[in-house]
């Protein structure tokens, strides 16, 4: 497995290795193991599996309150998606900063996402499945969304009019959230 970094130190993408010939491919998507070696002590202990039908769908931007927040670790299995990751931990170097990443089928990689980050994909192709690793589980009563096109944060979608869900349509800017990450 290699570590690429991204412009905000806490969040990277996962290249893992790929074994391919004649018959197709295999790749070990995860190992914690190897993981504790990259200096990655994380306990995942749900996975989940999203779907979008139509290239537009916008989900996001997600997290869930401390003291049940979760670190993803998300890979798309099926299309393509423009990943992006916002540092909401206030007193941050990085607080509002964003960044995004491409994740395809084609190039496998995953992306590492802290606790203290919302995230969100676009699927930018029909037929999108996505599949993330969480450390802690779902809890209804500390999940939270922040508006996408929140202009404090300012991320360039490529896109004006995107396919949401009534949560997220409704999602508060950050600045009205009750986002309770300090840094």
């Amino acid at each position: 497995m290699n570590i690429i970094k991204t412009d905000i130190e806490e969040v990277f993408i996962v290249e893992s290795k790929v074994f391919g010939d004649h018959r197709g491919w295999f790749s070990e998507t995860y190992s914690r193991e190897k993981f504790k070696e990259l200096g990655i002590e994380i306990e995942f202990i749900q996975d989940n599996h999203s779907y979008s039908a139509q290239k537009g769908t916008l989900r996001g931007l997600h997290f869930q309150l401390n003291p049940k927040a979760q670190t993803k670790l998300v890979r798309c299995t099926k299309g393509k998606i423009l990943d992006v990751v916002v540092d909401i931990r206030e007193g941050s170097p990085t607080y509002k900063k964003w960044v995004s990443i491409e994740l395809t089928e084609a190039n496998k990689r995953q992306l590492f996402i802290p606790k203290g980050f919302a995230h969100g994909f676009l699927a930018l192709t029909d037929d999108v499945e996505v599949q993330y690793k969480v450390d802690e589980y779902y809890s209804s009563e500390n999940d939270r969304s922040v508006k996408f096109d929140d202009p404090e944060i300012g991320i360039d979608w490529g896109i004006t009019k995107p396919i949401l869900s009534d949560k997220d349509f409704n999602a508060p800017k950050l600045r009205d959230s009750d986002a309770n990450f300090k840094y």
